[in-house]
Order: structure tokens, then C-alpha cells, then sequence
């Protein structure tokens, strides 16, 4: 039985080389490919390929929040982010929203290859370049305090890479009010910014 796999990738040569490299094998099969975010979450939910090729930079849609999408519709589907962007930020909220490998574009394609045998025996695949991410998960303290309910709504908008514009509309809120619930995160959980807080808040249990 091949592995169906789902692209989704707005660079055209990125396009075309994934699937000249992938078609050598195979035990893989190309079932769809999409140019940006939006249209990637739809093939997702119409193909539930087996796995799926993310960018992050894509239009419509980031990639984070795609992955997001996904996993939440098709929570078996496995997801290897490759892109240019190696942040910490990035990676955290990657990680957070679901995905369960990133690679760093540029890298030979057997780091690709070796992501998608990871991900398929149920291990989690880091390019060198954001194992440090990990770590900070794996370090990060066991918070012993309480959040309000608000607190948690924001949290959990923040861990799915929400700007603060994007919290404040979702939870009809102003922006300074997300900020002041942002602060007293940032407090409560003895961080000193956004991404410390989706890792702690992730490393801890309080959101998934």
C-alpha cells in the first residue's frame, strides 16, 4: 500500500521538485497539491491523505494555522512542515499546533525522506537548526498557578499562532485588553515573551 501524500507548496520549483524526488519511490503516491493554505485544508479534508508536505509562507492561509486545521479534521494525517523560516517562534507554534516534523528548506531531500520515515513509526523529526525548540519544551517549568477563563481563551488563541488583533476579534475584546491578559501570562508563568508562554503552556498540560 503506498503513502499518500498531499503537497501543499506555493513555490512552483519547490512544487515541481517534491514531486520529481517523491515519484522516484514508489511507495509513494502524490494524491494532491495545493498553492496556498486555504486550499490545502480543503484537499486535506477531501483526500485525509496519509501525509502531508506544509510550507509555512503561504498565501490565504500560514502554514501554522493550516496545520491547526488539519490535524483538528484529520487527526491521523501526519504533517512535515518545510520551509525557509527557522524561528523559534515558528517552530514553537509548528510544534504546538500539530505538526510532527520540521524541516529547514535547502537541506538534501533525504532529510525530507528521513522526516516522513520519523513521522510515520510515531516519532516527532527536528532539523538540526530548531532542536533547540524541543529542549525548551522539555525544560519548561510546571506552572502552579490558576488562569481565568478569559486567561485560558486568550492562551489557547495565542497557541494557535494568533496575532493580537486576531485574539481581540475572536473574543470581541480591544487589543489593549489582550495585551494586559498577555502580561499577566507572561507573569503568572515567569516568561518574558509570547513564544515562552506557548511552550510553557504546552510543556505543561493546559493546552494541546
Amino acid at each position: 500500500m503506498s503513502l499518500n501524500i498531499l503537497i501543499i507548496e506555493d513555490d512552483p520549483l519547490m512544487q515541481l521538485g517534491l514531486r520529481h524526488a517523491l515519484g522516484q519511490d514508489s511507495s509513494f503516491s502524490i494524491v494532491g497539491q495545493a498553492t496556498d493554505g486555504a486550499a490545502g485544508v480543503q484537499q486535506a479534508m477531501q483526500l485525509n491523505p496519509h501525509l502531508v508536505i506544509m510550507d509555512i509562507g503561504l498565501p490565504h492561509l500560514d502554514g501554522i494555522e493550516a496545520t491547526h486545521q488539519i490535524k483538528a479534521a484529520c487527526p491521523d494525517t501526519r504533517i512535515v512542515i518545510l520551509t525557509s523560516h527557522a524561528t523559534e517562534h515558528e517552530t514553537a507554534l509548528a510544534l504546538a499546533n500539530g505538526a510532527d516534523a520540521y524541516c529547514i528548506k535547502g537541506a538534501d531531500i533525504q532529510q525530507v525522506l528521513d522526516a516522513i520515515a520519523t513521522v510515520q513509526s510515531g516519532a516527532l523529526y527536528l532539523d538540526e537548526k530548531v532542536r533547540h525548540v524541543v529542549q525548551q519544551l522539555q525544560s519548561a517549568p510546571q506552572p502552579a498557578f490558576t488562569l481565568s477563563k478569559r486567561e485560558m481563551e486568550v492562551l489557547e488563541l495565542l497557541v494557535q499562532g494568533k496575532s493580537n488583533g486576531a485574539i481581540a476579534q475572536a473574543l470581541f475584546l480591544s487589543e489593549s485588553t489582550i495585551k494586559a491578559h498577555l502580561r499577566s501570562l507572561m507573569t503568572k508563568f515567569e516568561v518574558h515573551d509570547r513564544v515562552q508562554v506557548a511552550v510553557v503552556a504546552l510543556r505543561s498540560g493546559l493546552v494541546s
